[in-house]
C-alpha cells in the first residue's frame, strides 16, 4: 500500500524526469548527423601493421600476470588479436539479445511517437555493429567466440521473461563496460588502425543508445510496480555476474598455446583485471546505485560478479 507521503515523493521525482518524446527527438536529431556506414567509413582492405595490437596491452585479460610476464611479444600480440575477436563475438550476442528487448519494449506503444522512432532507428544501430564486429573479426583471421551454451541459454531465458526495467538495466550493463573499453582503444596508436576505426565508430552512436537507455530505466524505476522493481534489482545482478564470466573467453587460452586452467587462475587471481573490470564498471553502478537497483541481494550479486568493489 502506498502512504501519502510516497505518493508525493512520486509526483515530485517524476517532475523531475526529462520528457520521453524531447529526449528522442533530440536522439533522433543527433542519429541523423553522426550516424556511419562501416562498410564505407572503414578500410577493409589494408593490411594489418606489423607490431600492433588489436587491443590495448592493458585491456587484455592476463595483461600483469605471471603468464603475461613470461610471454613474448608476438604472443601478447596474438592474444590480443584473439580477445579482440572473443569481445566481438560477445558484442554481436549481446546486441542481438538487445534488438530483441526494444522490439518488445515499444511493441504496445505508440508507433507513431519519437520514442519508438528512436527505438527503431537504435535496432538500425544495432544492427550495422553487428555485421562491423563480425566483418572485424574475419578480417581479423581469429575465429569467432560464442558464449558458453550455458550463457546462450540464460539470455534465451531472459528475452522471454525480462522485465521492461529489467531489460534496459541489462542493456546498460552490456553496453557501458564495453563502451569504457573502447574510449580507451580508438586514441591509442598501438591499436591497429582497423580495429580502432570500428571502436571509433561504435562510441560515437552507442553514446545516444546509453542515454536513451538511462532516461528510460530512470522512469521505470520510478513507476514500474514495487515487485517489479525488486525483480529487476535481482535479474540485473545476475546479469553482472554472466556477463563478467563472459568477458573472458577460455577458448582464446587454448588457441594462443597456453594451458587453460593456468590461464584462468591467473586472471581472476590478478588485481589489474579486478580493478580494470571495476573501473569500466563504475560509471555505470554508480548510476545504479543513484536510481535504487543496487539494493539488498541485487547489490551482493553485483559483488559477487567482481564488478563492484
Amino acid at each position: 500500500m502506498t502512504t501519502v507521503t510516497e505518493r508525493a515523493e512520486l509526483r515530485d521525482a517524476l517532475g523531475l524526469l526529462k520528457d520521453r518524446e524531447q529526449i528522442a527527438e533530440r536522439l533522433l536529431e543527433s542519429s541523423a548527423k553522426h550516424s556511419f556506414d562501416p562498410d564505407r567509413e572503414l578500410d577493409w582492405d589494408a593490411p594489418p601493421i606489423d607490431g600492433k595490437y588489436y587491443w590495448p596491452p592493458e585491456l587484455l585479460s592476463l595483461f600483469d600476470t605471471p603468464l603475461w610476464k613470461k610471454m613474448g611479444e608476438e604472443q601478447r600480440i596474438e592474444l590480443s588479436r584473439h580477445e579482440a575477436a572473443a569481445l566481438g563475438s560477445l558484442g554481436i550476442w549481446f546486441e542481438i539479445i538487445l534488438m530483441q528487448l526494444l522490439v518488445r519494449h515499444i511493441y504496445d506503444k505508440s508507433l507513431t511517437s519519437n520514442h519508438v522512432r528512436y527505438a527503431l532507428t537504435e535496432i538500425a544501430d544495432e544492427c550495422r555493429h553487428s555485421m562491423m564486429f563480425a566483418r572485424m573479426i574475419k578480417t581479423g583471421g581469429a575465429p569467432e567466440y560464442p558464449v558458453s551454451r550455458a550463457n546462450h541459454n540464460l539470455a534465451r531465458v531472459l528475452k522471454t521473461v525480462s522485465t521492461t526495467p529489467g531489460s534496459f538495466a541489462c542493456t546498460l550493463l552490456g553496453e557501458e563496460v564495453l563502451d569504457w573499453m573502447q574510449r580507451l582503444t580508438f586514441p591509442d596508436e598501438r591499436v591497429q588502425p582497423l580495429v580502432r576505426g570500428v571502436t571509433r565508430i561504435h562510441v560515437i552512436e552507442e553514446a545516444r543508445h546509453v542515454r536513451y537507455a538511462r532516461e528510460e530505466l530512470r522512469r521505470q524505476m520510478l513507476t514500474a510496480p514495487r515487485w517489479e522493481q525488486e525483480l529487476t534489482r535481482v535479474s540485473c545482478g545476475q546479469a553482472a555476474r554472466v556477463f563478467s564470466q563472459a568477458f573472458v573467453n577460455p577458448r582464446v587460452y587454448d588457441n594462443i598455446g597456453l594451458d587453460r586452467r593456468e590461464a584462468l587462475a591467473q586472471v581472476k587471481a590478478s588485481g589489474h583485471r579486478r580493478e580494470v573490470m571495476q573501473t569500466g564498471a563504475k560509471r555505470l553502478t554508480d548510476f545504479l546505485d543513484e536510481i535504487g537497483v543496487m539494493r539488498g541481494v541485487g547489490r551482493r550479486l553485483w559483488k559477487s560478479s567482481g564488478l563492484l568493489a
